[in-house]
C-alpha cells in the first residue's frame, strides 16, 4: 500500500504533468513554440534535490585519432568496442557512438556488429544517448543533398536498432555567395524529410549548432521552427555560440534534444573554459532531463591524450551536477 505522504506526492506531480500538457495541447501552434520540448516542472522531490536527473556521455570524437587512425598516417589503436570499456571504467552513464568510426561508414553496420555492441553496452550498464552522421544540406547540389537525406534514413534505422533516441546532424556550410533564405528553405525541407522517416522509427533527429550555416541561437531557432516537426530538435554544442554563449545556450535549450560539451565556450584553442556551474543551473533552469555528452578537443600544438583529458572533463561536469 502506498504510504500517505507518497501518494499525495505523487497525486501532485501528476496533476502538475496533467495541467501542464492540456495547456500545452490548448495553446493554438501559431501562439508558441512550435517545435520546442514540453517539459514538466518536475514533482516536489526533484526540485528539492536541485532539479531534473543530468546523465553523462562521452562523445565517441574524443577518440577521434585513435579509432581512425589518421594523425601522422597511424593505424587505428582503438575501436569502439574500446571506448564502450573506457566509458564503463570511467563511470559514464552513456556513449554516443558517432556512425563514423563504425567500420565500413558510410555503409550501414551489419545487424550482427550492431547486436554485438548493444549486448556488450548493455552488459557494461551503459545507455546509448545517440549517433550521429556527416552531411551537408546546405550544398548547392541537389543531387549531394538528396544523397545525404537518404544517408540520414539509413542512419536513423541503424539508431533504431542501436536504441538510439536521438541522431546528430549537421546544417553543412553554404558555398560563398550563397542566397541564404533560399538554403534555409531547401534545408528545412531536406531535414523535415529525415525527420518524418525518423518518426517512423521512433529516432528524433538533432540538428547541431557547429558554426557553420547556424552561427547563433536565432538562425538555430528559425531553422527548427522553419521545419516544423516535433520529430527535430537541436543538438546544443556548447563550444559554437562563442559571441554570448550563456545567453545563447539559455535561449535555445527549449528546443535541445541532447548536447555536446566542450571545454571552452570559444573554441578549442581558447584558454576561458566552460562556466560549468553556470551552464548546469542554465540547464536545470530550463527544465532539461536527460543526457548531457562532452566532447574534448585536441588543441593546437599541444599533445591530446584524452585517457588524461576526458577523465578531468569527466570528473568537473559530474562535480557541477552535484553543486548545482
Amino acid at each position: 500500500m502506498i504510504h500517505e505522504q507518497n501518494r499525495r506526492a505523487f497525486i501532485e506531480s501528476s496533476t502538475t504533468l496533467a495541467a501542464f500538457t492540456v495547456a500545452a495541447l490548448a495553446t493554438p501552434r501559431a501562439m508558441r513554440a512550435a517545435t520546442s520540448v514540453p517539459r514538466p516542472a518536475g514533482s516536489a522531490r526533484t526540485r528539492r534535490a536541485g532539479g531534473p536527473k543530468l546523465k553523462t556521455s562521452l562523445n565517441a570524437f574524443s577518440f577521434n585519432d585513435a579509432i581512425l587512425g589518421v594523425k601522422g598516417g597511424a593505424a587505428p589503436s582503438l575501436t569502439l568496442f574500446d571506448v564502450l570499456e573506457f566509458c564503463a571504467q570511467q563511470d559514464f552513464d552513456a556513449i554516443d557512438p558517432t556512425g563514423y568510426y563504425f567500420p565500413g561508414y558510410p555503409k550501414v553496420p551489419s545487424d550482427e556488429f550492431i547486436a554485438r555492441f548493444k549486448k556488450r553496452a548493455f552488459d557494461l550498464g551503459i545507455g546509448i544517448s545517440g549517433t550521429g552522421i556527416r552531411n551537408n544540406f546546405a550544398a548547392a547540389d541537389k543531387a549531394a543533398r538528396a544523397a545525404d537525406v537518404r544517408l540520414a534514413k539509413e542512419w536513423i534505422e541503424v539508431a533504431a536498432k542501436l536504441g538510439a533516441p536521438v541522431i546528430r546532424v549537421f546544417a553543412g556550410h553554404e558555398a560563398p555567395g550563397a542566397n541564404r533564405e533560399e538554403v534555409a528553405k531547401w534545408m528545412a525541407d531536406d531535414i523535415r524529410a529525415c525527420a518524418e522517416h525518423g518518426k517512423k522509427f521512433g529516432v528524433v533527429v538533432g540538428v547541431q549548432n557547429h558554426g557553420d550555416f547556424l552561427r547563433t541561437a536565432e538562425q538555430t531557432i528559425q531553422l527548427i521552427d522553419a521545419i516544423g516537426s516535433d520529430w527535430v530538435g537541436v543538438i546544443l554544442d556548447t563550444g559554437n555560440y562563442p559571441k554570448d554563449p550563456y545567453a545563447e545556450i539559455a535561449s535555445i535549450l527549449p528546443y535541445t534534444v541532447n548536447f555536446q560539451i566542450k571545454e571552452s565556450p570559444y573554441g578549442k584553442d581558447s584558454p576561458v573554459r566552460l562556466d560549468l556551474d553556470r551552464f548546469v543551473k542554465i540547464v536545470r533552469a530550463a527544465g532539461y532531463r536527460g543526457y548531457l555528452p562532452i566532447e574534448t578537443l585536441a588543441v593546437t600544438n599541444v599533445p591530446y591524450d584524452p585517457f588524461k583529458v576526458v577523465p578531468k572533463f569527466h570528473a568537473e561536469v559530474t562535480a557541477a551536477f552535484r553543486r548545482n
